[in-house]
């Protein structure tokens, strides 16, 4: 199969296990690419694509415009923080107008949960959900799969645990999503007030304790305290939480296995992670940073084959 069953990257939930299969292989590929001295393929050089970030991110889209230029597209950057949004103009406003300029496919970051689905049903162009409120995160969970299926080959009956705040983060829901229809296994963990009800009718298991979720995993995925999405009532606090959640060098070390880290990123050091976990040599955090260009460059590639 070499074209994507759907016409927009909303969710991984609308995907289906050869699309993600397709998104890897195909970013393999690009990996290749972006390695070489002439970093550039002309894959898009006829196709506009307007990224519309409605809420902050450094580094989503950051690697969503190196992707961009890298497949040689046209490239309009919107930032509502500083825009007409503020003055009251709606999302579909924006988009039409955005649209008239003739744009092909929009990137887009919205605190509503919904607002991609939302949006691909009223204008005509591709839509990559770049992040919608905490639902989900689609190229994170691909660039996560991406990077694991790179150390260890094959992610069927692999065991990841993700540990930390699973209640505020759509990195979690898009990774259960992906990595379930990989055929892993998920476990969550994390204090009892950030784990979601819903999550055990995802057929994922919860582990309250971070050693015996440690020991039981392949990949540990350390969520980042999403402090802006939180009244401070969900612990006691940050030193608390650390204690009970927080990966040290002794507690990785003393593991009666090497285990693969990873972090979404921006790492809170010492806090979910300390440094010398982030910086060790079982820590895959700069290859997943490296991944999601070609990832990204992957799921915009095979989109804009869709027009």
């Amino acid at each position: 199969m070499s074209h994507l069953s759907v016409n927009h990257l909303l969710g991984i939930k609308y995907i289906t296990k050869q699309d993600i299969e397709l998104i890897l292989d195909t970013a393999t590929n690009f990996k290749e690419v972006i390695n070489r001295p002439i970093k550039k393929v002309p894959s898009l050089r006829d196709i506009t694509v307007a990224n519309l970030f409605f809420e902050n991110s450094t580094r989503t889209r950051l690697s969503f415009e190196l992707a961009q230029k890298r497949l040689s597209a046209d490239v309009v950057n919107f930032s509502a923080s500083s825009s007409s949004v503020k003055k009251g103009e709606t999302l579909v406003d924006t988009v039409n107008n955005i649209l008239a300029m003739k744009v092909d496919m929009v990137v887009m970051r919205h605190a509503n949960p919904g607002a991609a689905v939302f949006l691909s049903k009223k204008v005509n162009a591709r839509i990559v959900n770049a992040g919608d409120g905490a639902h989900e995160h689609p190229t994170q969970a691909l660039l996560d799969a991406f990077s694991m299926r790179e150390k260890l080959g094959d992610l069927k009956g692999k065991k990841i645990a993700i540990v930390g705040d699973i209640l505020h983060s759509r990195v979690a829901l898009s990774n259960i999503f992906c990595l379930q229809k990989l055929g892993a296994e998920v476990k969550v963990c994390g204090p009892t007030t950030l784990i979601p009800k819903y999550i055990e009718s995802l057929g994922v298991k919860v582990e309250s304790d971070l050693r015996k979720a440690l020991e039981w995993c392949d990949v540990a995925n350390m969520l980042r305290i999403q402090l802006e999405r939180q009244d401070i009532k969900f612990f006691p606090s940050l030193r608390e939480y650390t204690m009970l959640y927080g990966l040290n060098k002794e507690l990785l070390d003393s593991l009666s296995k090497k285990i693969i880290i990873m972090h979404p990123g921006p790492i809170n050091r010492g806090v979910e992670i300390t440094s010398d976990v982030a910086d060790s040599d079982q820590s895959i955090i700069l290859d997943q940073v490296e991944n999601g260009v070609a990832v990204r460059m992957a799921v915009m590639f095979l989109l804009a084959g869709r027009q």
